[in-house]
């Protein structure tokens, strides 16, 4: 019987808001729902006549109506994160504006808890998931995503195509050869690059961006270096001290391939006395408030996180809520990265 009542002040409270919109019912219900066909004065009457009644829409029983469950699962790597946690309050912000709940959970770096998780979710019914895999090569979540008709978007990861899911990928690439050639024009002959795991997109793009630019001068191969491994502040450390001792001699310039690398490689220089910006040059990959408050300040190859997760969250609502055929299907968008020079951007110290 209880049921019952609330499922009439349910209703009631629904024709209250068409009332007080003056509105039909059913335009309200698309409001609520995101549907695309609303016109933005009909949004903007009901949006303001739900804030003026405190009406609170009954998501549980639409869910059961519509046989969807109204959520979103993103699965990070690694949470603690400033730059993922910038990515997921992107998508966040727009999901929960479509009447969607955004379910975060955290894998650790681990591709096994990454498929647990996938598959714990794809149990669980949640209308779509966005991933950020810690690896590219598992193929347990391939296996899953194929098998299953649930939409997907991956943000920076390059899955085989029966996965069938749509990505956004930042443009590595263009970063990575604008702070190349900054320190190629600068005089620098060795680089070295502390880079990101190579079985993901990140770590192969700016890989191979330091690679053609040190080609396109005619330099030998050996003038771009590099040490891969997980994104922790200890392989920072590691990777940095091991282009340090090279047996052909240090570089002159260094990369650290991601924010979470930039610790690692700062204690590094800090415990050889090398200072960034005087005795090495020093490029940090994606801006944080330490690279913008380190003294010198680091120079930094740069992108809009939150809009990464914005445009996510975009691809998975046009999978989720298509408007033409083609909006179902799997889809990409490649966002810009910029190199911001700082003063850690300096020429080779002098020999004499």
């Amino acid at each position: 019987m209880q049921v019952a009542r609330n499922h009439v002040a349910q209703r009631v409270g629904m024709q209250e808001v068409a009332r007080r919109a003056q509105v039909a019912a059913s335009s309200v219900s698309r409001v609520l729902s995101g549907h695309p066909d609303v016109s933005p004065e009909m949004r903007a009457r009901v949006q303001a006549a739900v804030m003026e009644l405190g009406y609170q829409p009954d998501f549980l029983a639409q869910s059961l109506r519509r046989g969807a469950s109204l959520s979103i699962a993103f699965i990070v790597a690694d949470i603690s994160n400033p730059l993922l946690a910038s990515i997921a309050l992107g998508a966040e912000k727009l999901l929960r504006s479509a009447g969607y709940s955004m379910l975060l959970t955290n894998s650790g770096s681990d591709p096994d808890l990454d498929a647990a998780h996938v598959r714990l979710f794809l149990h669980r019914r949640v209308d779509g998931l966005i991933l950020s895999l810690a690896s590219e090569r598992r193929k347990a979540i391939v296996d899953l995503l194929a098998d299953s008709q649930v939409p997907t978007v991956v943000v920076d990861r390059q899955l085989p195509a029966r996965a069938r899911a749509s990505a956004v990928f930042s443009d590595h690439r263009t970063g990575m050869l604008a702070a190349t050639n900054a320190l190629l024009d600068l005089g620098h002959r060795k680089i070295g690059l502390v880079s990101a795991p190579l079985d993901i997109f990140a770590g192969r793009m700016r890989l191979a961006a330091l690679r053609e630019a040190v080609a396109a001068r005619g330099l030998p191969e050996d003038a771009a270096r590099f040490v891969s491994g997980p994104f922790t502040h200890e392989h920072g450390r590691a990777g940095t001290l091991t282009l340090l001792d090279a047996p052909d001699g240090a570089p002159t310039a260094l990369i650290a391939g991601s924010n979470q690398l930039l610790s690692g490689c700062l204690e590094a220089l800090q415990a050889r006395q090398l200072r960034p910006g005087t005795d090495i040059a020093l490029i940090t990959c994606d801006d944080t408030p330490l690279a913008r408050l380190y003294q010198p300040p680091i120079a930094a190859i740069t992108r809009d996180t939150v809009a990464v997760g914005r445009t996510a969250a975009e691809l998975l609502l046009r999978r989720l809520r298509p408007s033409l055929p083609s909006d179902a299907e799997p889809s990409t968008v490649v966002l810009d990265t910029h190199f911001e020079p700082r003063a850690s951007c300096c020429p080779p110290p002098s020999r004499g």
